[in-house]
């Protein structure tokens, strides 16, 4: 099965993702992945991409493009696959529908997590990150420490990384919806988009995003 898994920053994609690629055994193709990926091996294409990032500029659709057809093409993808984080906008959307039909392929189901968009900015701007060890994540609301600005795991102190603070959260939005929410009607013209209510415990959005597959339930 072939999956393209959309929604909003915050919205648990990552963690959706991965769930949800071991429950129907095929490989979670991210495209951040993909980039650190590609970087750290020195591929040619990470080459480029370490270029433009280190000038400050954005990733070509051709090289995301690109990037992703040669996962796509590795032998534990040959039954299908679950994207996050691409495509990305409608030109990347037409691209993966030409590269899977050259294999006689296309995307079976898109699933859209949705999720008040207040929330998505009360989810981020309420993270706060270790100094001493960016693994180890807290939340104002959600996942308090035991001492404020105080890391529980090593005694780091707990900061706001600059793209979690509001201001940024709201421009990070402001770009999905100008950018990567059209490939959802883009999708539903062709009868592919779930929208799974994703303001839920992990477990229950896991449960609704596999029920609305084809020939789940």
């Amino acid at each position: 099965m072939r999956i393209v898994l959309v929604g909003p920053p915050g919205a648990g994609k990552g963690t959706q993702a991965a769930l949800l690629a071991e429950r129907l055994a095929v490989p979670h193709i991210s495209t951040g992945d993909l980039f650190r990926a590609n970087i750290s091996q020195g591929t040619p294409l990470g080459k480029q991409v370490r270029s433009i990032l280190d000038e400050g500029g954005l990733v070509p659709d051709e090289i995301t493009v690109a990037m992703a057809a040669d996962r796509m093409a590795q032998p534990d993808a040959e039954d299908g696959f679950l994207l996050d984080g691409f495509p990305r906008n409608i030109g990347q959307a037409k691209a993966l529908d030409g590269l899977l039909a050259e294999g006689g392929h296309k995307i079976d189901a898109v699933l859209d997590l949705e999720v008040p968009e207040e929330e998505v900015v009360r989810r981020i701007a309420g993270r706060r990150t270790c100094r001493k060890d960016s693994s180890h994540t807290f939340h104002l609301e959600y996942r308090k420490p035991r001492v404020e600005g105080v890391c529980d795991v090593c005694g780091g102190e707990l900061y706001q990384r600059e793209d979690d603070r509001e201001e940024t959260v709201r421009k990070r939005l402001a770009i999905y919806h100008a950018e990567t929410e059209p490939i959802i009607d883009y999708y539903r013209e062709q009868g592919l988009v779930s929208t799974i209510p994703a303001l839920a415990p992990v477990p229950e959005v896991t449960r609704r995003a596999l029920e609305a597959l084809p020939h789940r339930g």
